[in-house]
Parts: C-alpha cells; structure tokens; sequence
C-alpha cells in the first residue's frame, strides 16, 4: 500500500479512534478558483460541482476564488495544505508546475490538477470532454445560422481550446459542409470586457452565431444586444442572453468531484486521470431557446444519445486540415493522446492559431 493511502486510511486502524468514529470523519478538501464564483461559467460551474460534493456531508469544503495562474498560486496551494485539507483542487491549466512543485513539498496531500497531463504519486488529473459539448452547440449553430458564418471567442490557444474550436466547427459543418468559424482570441479566462469587444467585433465580420471558451455571460449579452445568437459556456447562461442563448453547454464537475471523494475515502485512489463527458454525466446540452425549432432539438439530443452510447465521435475520419490536406483517415478516430495535443485548426476554421 502507497504512503499515501496509509495515510488516508490510518484513522480506520488507530487505536484511539474506532471504525464508527473513523467513518463519520469528512474528508477536507479544498478548491483554488482562476476567477470569482459568480463568473457563470467555468468558475461557477466548478463552484457548484463543490456545493454538490459538500451536500452528501462526507466531505468539507473550502475555496478560494481569483488566484492567478502565477507564482502566487503556489503559496494559495502550500497554505491550504498546511492547514490540513486532504485534497486540493486546483482548477485551471496554469495551475500545473505550481501544482507539482508543492505536491513534492507535501506527499501526505492528494493534488487533483483540471485540464492538465503531469502526474505524480500524488498529484492527479482530471477534466471535461468539453468538446463534446462544443460539437454539439456546433450542430445547433450549424442549422440556426442564416449567413453560415460562425464566431468563437477564445480564451488562450493551449489545445483544450483550440479542440473546443474544432469540434464546435465539425459539428457546424455536418449539417451545413459550408459552415466557417473565425476566432478572436482575448488572451484571458475571465475578462467580460475584452469578451464583449470579441464578441463585437465577430459580429462585425457577419458572424450571426457565437459560441465562447471564456467565461462571463459578456458574449450572449452582446449576442443578445445586436440581435444575434449565442450559447452558454459551462453553464445556462440564459438570464443573460434571454432567447438569444440558444442553447447551453453545461458541465457537472459533481460527478467527478464525489467519484475522486469516494476514492480516496476507501484508499482507492490512483493520479491516473479520469476524462469524463457525456456518457458520465459530465457534460450536456440544455436550456434551448424558443427560437430553436423542434427537429432541430431533436437532432442536437440524439446527437447527445449517440456522443454516449459511443456511436459518435465527433474526431472521427476523414478530417482536413486547413489546407485540404487529410489528416485522419477514414475509419479512424483522434485518440485521447492526440486531441491532448491538438495545436491546429481543422478545415473551416479561419485564421492561424496565434503562436
């Protein structure tokens, strides 16, 4: 048994605590946030997923809201385990050298890193097939837009983005092969007034449909502004957006956060990464306007039925590139491997993604 599930467990074999008193012990567990609780997006939605694992009362909970993703972030982690939290999460990318650094310093800790690829014997990773959900907005995109331009504001072009991007676009393009996604990149997770400027001047360029990777309601507001259409991003962002949302792609981070909880409370743990999505419960498509006709619903959910039954991978050959040149193979599909490190855009998508 590894150091650390002798240490997780050691309350079920010392003699001065009995079983009973043992299992009646939460787990504590803390959560580092890039930006504040009340974004509605990312944030937000990662903040709920921790209202949801504090529900069950076998864990308690704390967080921190706005941490940079800087040196700084490293002292927020070093002091949440020197104040005796079990496992920390830590929910953005730029989090991972900091995460790692201090996961050396305290080996008795559990690390759960969001959205990265490095591991230790206790840190561990953990994400959201968001793309699943970006597919699927891109079908609904692809059938509502009148002019078959399409918008993305963009966060920061690491992969997990430029694959939100992607698929967003093959999913636009597997009702309408003629379907274009520009992106305007405001270099920033949170930052409602660059992404309004985004969405702006998207719009501007005869987008009527914008999908976001970032994580203010500034975009659906825009949307709904300039009589355009837009979707929600990590959650429902309709009280925003109105009837201009067309539809939302929602995370459950709930699901993920009980399942690690329950792992470590019964020394099951391992840092080998769970991605989880739409088949799990992770990821969906909800809150569709008014304005989306029924057998357009119908076909985004039975979409949603066959992205979780496994009939349909939206990274499956043949897929082009840019140029026209093929770069799947009919037949095959992405592995995770190989969407971890996605770095280019697919055909129909315009521009260069910024180096």
């Amino acid at each position: 048994m590894s150091a650390i599930r002798r240490t997780l467990l050691s309350c079920l074999i010392a003699s001065t605590l009995s079983a009973a008193a043992c299992a009646a012990e939460p787990l504590k567990a803390a959560f580092v946030y890039i930006g504040p609780t009340g974004d509605h997006g990312w944030t937000y939605s990662h903040d709920q997923g921790r209202k949801a694992l504090e529900a069950d009362g076998k864990v308690q909970t704390t967080f921190v809201e706005n941490v940079p993703e800087t040196a700084d972030s490293e002292r927020v982690f070093r002091d949440l385990a020197q104040k005796g939290y079990k496992v920390i999460f830590g929910t953005s990318f730029g989090y991972m050298n900091q995460m790692q650094k201090v996961a050396r310093a305290f080996p008795n800790t559990v690390f759960m890193h969001a959205t990265g690829y490095k591991t230790a014997a206790n840190l561990g990773i953990y994400d959201a097939r968001t793309y699943e959900g970006a597919y699927l907005l891109g079908v609904v995109a692809g059938k509502m837009s009148k002019s078959g331009k399409l918008g993305v504001v963009g966060s920061i072009p690491i992969p997990e983005v430029v694959r939100n991007i992607n698929a967003f676009t093959l999913g636009a393009r597997s009702v309408n092969p003629a379907a274009t996604t520009r992106v305007v990149w405001v270099n920033s997770w949170f930052d409602p007034g660059k992404e309004r400027e985004a969405a702006l001047s998207l719009l501007s360029q005869g987008a009527d449909v914008l999908m976001q990777n970032t994580d203010s309601p500034a975009v659906v507001q825009a949307a709904k502004e300039k009589g355009a259409m837009a979707f929600g991003w990590d959650s429902d962002m309709s009280k925003f957006g109105g009837d201009a949302q067309l539809a939302a792609s929602v995370l459950n981070w709930g699901v993920l956060y009980k399942a690690t909880a329950n792992e470590l409370q019964t020394g099951k743990w391992k840092p080998a990464g769970k991605w989880w999505g739409v088949k799990e419960g992770a990821v969906d498509i909800t809150a569709f306007s008014p304005k989306v006709p029924a057998d357009v619903k119908t076909l985004a959910l039975a979409r949603r039925d066959a992205l979780k039954t496994g009939a349909l991978h939206p990274f499956s050959g043949p897929l082009k590139d840019q140029a026209g040149k093929e770069v799947l193979a009919s037949g095959k599909r992405y592995s995770d491997a190989e969407l971890g490190k996605m770095n280019f855009y697919l055909q129909g998508v315009l521009g260069e993604v910024p180096k």
